[in-house]
């Protein structure tokens, strides 16, 4: 049924007000981000990180739009910064030191994302007089997470992007970044200029597609190393934008797009097919699935098993070209299938695929955010369509016909679920206790882990410019999820926490005190667990880099309450990359407060290894208590008893803390997808396709431009002169043909071993620097003495 107009109001002024609850399970206002969170990490334990695509926000800096913020942890508030380059649609990933490090963009573009008022000669934006934003395909920018002790002005602790010193050797938009066991990243595909899909059709040039499409990859730095092409990413032509890849224990790397999936030697360029995805689902933008790692722990011996749900299932017809999808994909209900798949099995036999439990909706546009108790939060997206936007389909040929403004999706999914990976099968999904965002999270929203444990959600945008008006507005709320481990009364304080981790080598010893927990010492010191985590470079529902890897550890219980953990180091590069991680120490399911490391020597280059240590057995002691529930200790000196390295107090069920009582408002959420779904005209999918009902008439209370009144909010921003839509790459979905090869960049020659350089054709030497350009003279990162940003 239709939902009613008064239930419909309800949720529009909720949705335009603040959420305050600070309850487990709940969601709390987390202040403004100035900019639309398309891109998100976590820079230290104080900043997040943010940028959105160059378009008109209302925050200015330096005499221009922001397409950059800072959001501090603490105040919730966010300060704009300035970015050179139009950052749209990037990829991202940390670097061994602690900097962050993004890859490519789109075209300078100006208001209602027209090309950019400089243009090269075969079209596309060079630079925009009025955004003043640069060409970002083939940029490379760098940012030194500063804190609040650090001078923000300073050049130090501000986005460096120069192109002319520092670029790829390719145009590169939705490209994939995946760390490698050196710290270098390897960069795979990408558009050139734009679109919907990464073809034309019909396909009869799937390499290329005219010059529009960049199958190939490259190396950051490329240490001599040039482009070569990937037959995979010619095989999944089309639906192979940001493409999953997983660096695996083997050192070859998991890439996965379209419905297949391979093993990769990207330093041989050999390829080893897998099956394919089952059930024909597509997970890679802009089937837009939940996709991550599951946790490496001593348990599972580390060894990687990926996690794939949701995403969409249409038909390879239906998801059209670069200008478009060719059906009303807000019509076509989501995926709610799970695959698991573990690419190097440890018994030595042949990977597959195997059916998970489904997801409790579908959902495209699904996050997976992994929380230190070692369960995953899926978050944000929608019940039906696609991530993109668009102004037309194959079906809707007018833009003053398309239901939900630009967006391509429809239902936004308000409630998360946690997936425990270690439940049984059948009782792995749950949403019981957790509240209902009224914020819309659809395409270009995002999520991170904040060092607390709780999660930020921001972001939501599609629309080609900012659009304040429209169904599913250009969104500037953020949002902190909380969740259920929030109900506990007393978190962890661990202290001893180093500020580096190795590969191996001598463990370390961390101290939980008797206040940190109640209950049997000897049950929480068997149920502790200390984990790297990294939450990776957030975009289009993924978390490029993000990995959860346990260290071994076993524990001595002292006669005062408190618990002794003995830690290994980190197991080796393959397993976590180097970089910066938050280690966590969570017992009893209750996680501590995130301590900042650099995992590694903090340089690029082979990373220095040992054995591990042999850790001493762990030590119980009977009778003995925590005080954190006001009990008693026991320093009478009960039995001690020796236990084997404690490994099974790691792989046993965690003790969670009680979720209090929350009011559910999941009702508003679910029926609102129903709802907007029903706007204009019946369904054209038929009668296989019936969760979405025929679209009618909708109420007015959700704004909508006319035919042919522009975009919405961004025809206001435009004024009178202003086109409807950009006649060019990737707002309008247009395919150019052309051969992109673009002159006006030098790429990056840089070599691992030596500081960094670029050349140009020509061989002449254009500019000498490191590969991280806030060295200022003295080398960084490529000495041993590297200075740790998170002491």
């Amino acid at each position: 049924m239709l939902l009613p107009r008064s239930l419909l109001i309800v949720w529009l002024a909720a949705a335009s007000s603040p959420v305050l609850a600070t309850t487990a399970g709940s969601f709390a206002d987390g202040g403004n981000t100035l900019v639309s969170a398309l891109m998100m990490f976590l820079g230290n334990k104080e900043k997040v990180y943010i940028l959105d695509k160059a378009e008109g926000n209302a925050a200015q800096v330096k005499g221009h739009p922001a397409w950059a913020s800072v959001w501090d942890i603490a105040t919730k508030q966010a300060t704009v910064m300035d970015v050179r380059s139009n950052t749209f649609c990037a990829s991202g990933m940390h670097l061994p030191n602690g900097s962050y490090i993004t890859f490519g963009g789109n075209g300078a573009v100006g208001r209602g994302g027209n090309v950019g008022s400089q243009k090269y000669p075969w079209g596309s934006g060079a630079w925009d007089a009025e955004y003043q934003d640069f060409d970002g395909t083939k940029a490379i920018r760098v940012l030194n997470p500063c804190t609040s002790a650090d001078d923000f002005n300073s050049p130090n602790c501000q986005w460096y992007d120069d192109a002319s010193v520092l670029s790829m050797q390719k145009q590169r938009w939705y490209s994939t970044a995946e760390a490698l066991a050196d710290g270098s990243v390897v960069l795979i595909g990408g558009f050139v200029n734009g679109g919907y899909i990464n073809r034309n059709y019909p396909n009869t040039d799937p390499q290329f597609e005219g010059g529009a499409a960049e199958n190939t990859y490259e190396f950051y730095p490329a240490n001599g190393r040039g482009v070569q092409a990937l037959q995979f990413l010619i095989k999944t032509s089309g639906l192979n934008a940001y493409a999953h890849a997983f660096l695996l224990n083997s050192g070859k790397m998991l890439v996965q797009a379209n419905v297949s999936t391979m093993i990769w030697d990207y330093n041989a360029n050999q390829e080893t097919p897998l099956p394919d995805m089952p059930n024909n689902v597509v997970r890679v933008y802009p089937a837009s699935g939940a996709v991550a790692m599951l946790p490496l722990t001593p348990a599972n011996n580390w060894n990687p098993t990926l996690l794939f749900c949701g995403g969409s299932d249409m038909p390879d017809e239906a998801w059209g070209s670069y200008a478009n999808p060719a059906i009303n994909t807000w019509n076509y209900p989501a995926s709610r299938d799970c695959q698991r798949l573990t690419p190097e099995p440890a018994d030595g036999s042949a990977p597959a695929y195997e059916a998970d439990d489904d997801m409790l909706e579908g959902r495209t546009m699904g996050q997976f955010i992994i929380l230190p108790d070692g369960k995953m939060l899926v978050i944000n997206g929608g019940l039906n369509g696609t991530a993109g936007y668009a102004t037309a389909t194959g079906q809707t040929a007018s833009y003053g016909d398309m239901p939900f403004g630009m967006s391509l999706a429809s239902g936004p999914v308000g409630t998360p679920a946690i997936y425990d990976p270690n439940a049984p099968k059948g009782q792995r999904w749950s949403n019981a206790g957790l509240s209902t965002s009224n914020i819309a999270r659809l395409y270009h929203s995002s999520a991170i882990l904040l060092p607390d444990a709780s999660v930020l959600v921001a972001g939501s945008n599609p629309n080609v410019d900012v659009n304040t008006s429209t169904i599913f507005p250009t969104e500037y709320r953020a949002e902190i999820f909380y969740p259920p481990y929030f109900a506990a009364k007393t978190r962890p304080a661990p202290t001893g926490i180093p500020n580096t981790i190795s590969y191996g080598g001598n463990s370390f010893d961390i101290t939980i005190p008797a206040s940190s927990y109640s209950g049997s010492a000897n049950a929480a010191a068997g149920n502790t667990t200390v984990v790297l985590l990294r939450g990776g470079f957030t975009t289009h529902a993924m978390n490029m880099g993000q990995r959860y890897v346990q260290l071994n550890n076993t524990f001595t219980v002292q006669s005062d309450g408190s618990i002794t953990l003995h830690v290994a180091q980190a197991p080796n590069p393959n397993i976590i990359q180097p970089g910066p991680a938050l280690v966590f120490v969570t017992v009893n399911g209750i996680p501590s407060v995130g301590t900042m490391v650099i995992v590694g020597n903090g340089a690029i280059g082979t990373q220095p290894t040992a054995p591990p240590a042999q850790l001493p057995p762990s030590v119980l002691l009977d009778d003995v208590k925590g005080s954190a529930d006001g009990s008693s200790t026991n320093t009478g000196g009960g039995t001690q008893n020796n236990q084997s390295n404690g490994a099974a107090g790691h792989t046993g069920a965690i003790v969670g803390g009680v979720i209090g009582a929350i009011a559910v408002i999941g009702l508003l959420g679910a029926l609102l997808g129903v709802f907007l779904a029903r706007r204009r005209r019946a369904s054209p999918l038929g009668a296989h396709h019936t969760r979405i009902p025929s679209q009618k008439s909708i109420n007015s209370a959700y704004a909508m431009t006319a035919a042919g009144g522009g975009v919405g909010g961004a025809a206001a921003l435009a004024g009178p002169g202003m086109r409807g839509m950009r006649s060019s790459d990737s707002s309008a979905f247009v395919p150019l043909q052309h051969d992109n090869s673009s002159e006006a960049w030098g790429g990056s020659t840089a070599d691992l071993t030596s500081p960094y350089m670029d050349h140009d054709p020509a061989g002449r030497t254009m500019v000498s620097m490191e590969y991280d350009p806030y060295a200022a003279g003295s080398p960084r990162i490529t000495t041993s003495s590297v200075p740790n940003r998170y002491q």
